[in-house]
C-alpha cells in the first residue's frame, strides 16, 4: 500500500487508478518492444545500419521497464504533474527523436496519442491540455523543419495537417479526461454505496442476532434463508439446523409453513398464534407476525425475489410480561391495602388485650393468646408483602440476629404437621446440628411452610414421599432442602417458577415461591430448584428438590453432616 510522505496533503491512492496506471505502463512496454523489434527487423531486411534509431528504441525500452518496476513498489498519486515527467516526458522525447532520426516515409507522430491518453485519463485537465499543446507545437515545429530543409510545394499542407492533428488531440484529451473524471466519480459513489451497504448489513445482522424475538426469512419455496439464534431456539428442534433449510421438512413446523404461504397469497401482513408439537416435548406456543418484502408486481418490475419475514414471540414470555404488569399494578395498591389491614388489626389487638384482662379461665386466656399471636403474624405478613411490592429490601445485608437452624426447622415442621397429621407426613432429616444462620425466624417459617405446602400438592402416597433435610458442610455452608417425589416439571414451568402470579394450579395465587425468593434474597440466601434422586425405602427415587443455601458462616463445631445422594435423575 502506498503511503503519503509526512506533511503531504495529496489524496490517497485509489486502487482503480493504480490498475489503470499499471495498464498504461504495460502498454508502453509493449510499444517499446514493438518499436525495437520493427527497427531491428527492418534494418536486417533492408541491410541498412541506423544505430541512432536502435539506441533510441533501446533507451525507450529501458526507461519504460525501469518505470514499470518502480511503479510496482511506489505507484504515484493521481492528479499530480511532477510525477508524470518520467512517463509523459520520456514518451514525447523518444517519439520526437524517432521522428527526427528516421529515414524514409515512416511517420511516428501517431504514437503521440499514447502520452496524450495517459495525461487525459490519469492526470488533471491542465496536464491533459498541456500535453496536447506540447504535441501540437512539436508537430508544427516538425512541419517548419521539413519546409526549411525539404523544399516542396506541400508546406501549407504540412502546417494544416499539424494544426488539424493538434486540434484532434485537444478534443480527444478533453473528452477522455471528462470520461475518466466521470468514471472516477461513479467509482467513488459506488464505493461509498458499497461501504454504506456493508455497514448497514453489519448493523442489521447485529440487531437480528441479538433480538430476543425469533426472526425467520422464508422464500416462496418454504426455504429459510436467515434465522437468528432466538428463532432457531423457538423452532424447538435439536440439533438446530443452520440456514438455508426447508421449513416444510418437519411436521411440527407446518403451522408456520401455512402462515407463510397465506402471507404470500394474501400479500399483506398476518398475525396468528401457533403451537409447535414436537414428539416427546410440550407444545411450544408462539405468537407469529409476518410481513412481505415486496408485492408480486414490485418484485416482477425489479426482478427481485419476494421474501416473508416472520417474527416469533414466545407466548410464555408474553404471559410473563403481563404478570409483571399485573404485579406493578398490585404494588401501587398495596400501600392502601396494607393500611386498611393494619387499622382493623390494631383494633383487634386492642380489644383482645382488654378482653384478656377480664378473663380468669386458663382456656380462655389461651384463646386470647392465640388471637394476639396470629394478629401479630398478620401484621408482619402485611408489612412484608408491602415491602416486597415496593422493592425496599436492603441491597447490602446488615448484621442481624442468628437462629439455630435445626431447632427452628424442627419447630416449624412440627407446627405444620399438627395442623393435619393424617395428610401432612414428612421425613425430617436434620444434619446441621449446631449451625446458626442469619435469618428472621418468622421469615424462615414462611419460607418453609410455603415450600412444604407447594410440595404437598405433588407428592405420592408413600411415607417417605416428602423429606425436609438440613446440611452443614465443613466450610460453613448451610442449606435447607425440601424434597418430594413428584413428577418432573416441564421446562417451561421450571423457567417461571419464582415469578409472581405464575402457578400450574388454578386455586393458587402464584405468590408463594415468589415471596420465598424475595425473603431469601433479603437475608442473603439463595433458593433454587433441581431434579434430584435420593435413597428411600423404595430404593433410588427421583424427585424435585427446593434448596435454600444460607449465607456462608464460620464452620460449626460438632457438626455431623448427613449423607444423602444428590445425583441428577
Amino acid at each position: 500500500m502506498h503511503t503519503q510522505p509526512a506533511g503531504s496533503f495529496l489524496p490517497p491512492v485509489n486502487p482503480a487508478f493504480v490498475r489503470l496506471w499499471r495498464g498504461f505502463l504495460t502498454g508502453r512496454v509493449m510499444v517499446a518492444l514493438a518499436l525495437l523489434g520493427l527497427q531491428g527487423t527492418g534494418q536486417i531486411i533492408y541491410k541498412s545500419a541506423e544505430p541512432a534509431l536502435l539506441a533510441v528504441c533501446v533507451g525507450y525500452l529501458a526507461a519504460t521497464v525501469v518505470l514499470s518496476v518502480l511503479a510496482r513498489h511506489d505507484p504515484p498519486a493521481p492528479y499530480t504533474g511532477a510525477q508524470w515527467v518520467p512517463s509523459i516526458g520520456v514518451d514525447l522525447v523518444a517519439i520526437t527523436a524517432l521522428q527526427l532520426l528516421h529515414v524514409g516515409n515512416i511517420d511516428y507522430t501517431p504514437l503521440f496519442g499514447l502520452p496524450i491518453l495517459m495525461a487525459a485519463a490519469l492526470g488533471t485537465l491542465t496536464l491533459a491540455l498541456g500535453t496536447a499543446a506540447g504535441v501540437t507545437l512539436l508537430l508544427l515545429a516538425w512541419a517548419g523543419w521539413t519546409s526549411t530543409y525539404q523544399t516542396t510545394d506541400d508546406d501549407t499542407q504540412r502546417y494544416l495537417q499539424g494544426a488539424l492533428t493538434g486540434t484532434g488531440y485537444f478534443i480527444v484529451s478533453y473528452l477522455v479526461h471528462q470520461l475518466a473524471s466521470r468514471l472516477a466519480r461513479e467509482q467513488k459513489v459506488a464505493q461509498q454505496s458499497r461501504i454504506a451497504a456493508h455497514v448497514q448489513a453489519q448493523v442489521s445482522a447485529l440487531v437480528i442476532q441479538n433480538l430476543s424475538d425469533g426472526v425467520l426469512v422464508v422464500d416462496e419455496s418454504d426455504t429459510v434463508h436467515i434465522a437468528n439464534p432466538a428463532g432457531l431456539q423457538l423452532l424447538g428442534r435439536v440439533p438446530v439446523p443452520q440456514p438455508p433449510f426447508s421449513l416444510a421438512r418437519e411436521a411440527p413446523w407446518q403451522p408456520l409453513v401455512t402462515l407463510a404461504r397465506h402471507t404470500f397469497w394474501q400479500e399483506r401482513p398476518q398475525t396468528a398464534d401457533a403451537n409447535l408439537l414436537h414428539p416427546g416435548q410440550s407444545p411450544a406456543g408462539l405468537h407469529v407476525r409476518t410481513w412481505l418484502t415486496s408485492t408480486r408486481e414490485a418484485a416482477r418490475q425489479t426482478h427481485t425475489e419476494r421474501l416473508c419475514v416472520m417474527f416469533l414471540h414466545d407466548l410464555h414470555e408474553m404471559e410473563a410480561r403481563l404478570r409483571t404488569e399485573k404485579l406493578a399494578a398490585m404494588g401501587r395498591m398495596s400501600a392502601a391495602v396494607a393500611h386498611e389491614i393494619r387499622n382493623p388489626l390494631a383494633a383487634i389487638v386492642q380489644a383482645n388485650a382488654l378482653l384478656e384482662e377480664d378473663l380468669h379461665d386458663l382456656a380462655h386466656k389461651r384463646l386470647t393468646h392465640m388471637v394476639r399471636q396470629n394478629a401479630d403474624r398478620l401484621a408482619r405478613i402485611a408489612e412484608d408483602v408491602l415491602d416486597i411490592a415496593r422493592d425496599q429490601h436492603p441491597t447490602s445485608h446488615a448484621p442481624e440476629s442468628t437462629i439455630p437452624l435445626d431447632e427452628s426447622i424442627a419447630q416449624i415442621w412440627s407446627d405444620w404437621q399438627t395442623q393435619d397429621p393424617m395428610r401432612r407426613r414428612a421425613v425430617l432429616m436434620l444434619g446441621a446440628d449446631a449451625a446458626q444462620v442469619e435469618f428472621d425466624a418468622e421469615h424462615l417459617r414462611r419460607v418453609l411452610v410455603n415450600l412444604l405446602d407447594n410440595a404437598l400438592r405433588y407428592v405420592g402416597h408413600e411415607p417417605d414421599s416428602l423429606a425436609v433435610i438440613t446440611h452443614a458442610s465443613p466450610t460453613g455452608q448451610v442449606s435447607l432442602q425440601v424434597w418430594s417425589d413428584g413428577a418432573p416439571m416441564d421446562k417451561s414451568v421450571q423457567r417461571h417458577l419464582f415469578e409472581p402470579f405464575f402457578s400450574s394450579e388454578s386455586r393458587s395465587s402464584g405468590l408463594g415461591l415468589y415471596i420465598c425468593r424475595e425473603l431469601c434474597q433479603r437475608h442473603g440466601a439463595f433458593i433454587s430448584c433441581q431434579r434430584f434422586s435420593r435413597t428411600t425405602l423404595r430404593g433410588e427415587t427421583g424427585g424435585n428438590a427446593f434448596t435454600v443455601d444460607f449465607r456462608r458462616t464460620a464452620p460449626a463445631r460438632g457438626t455431623a453432616p448427613l449423607r444423602f445422594d444428590t445425583s441428577v435423575a
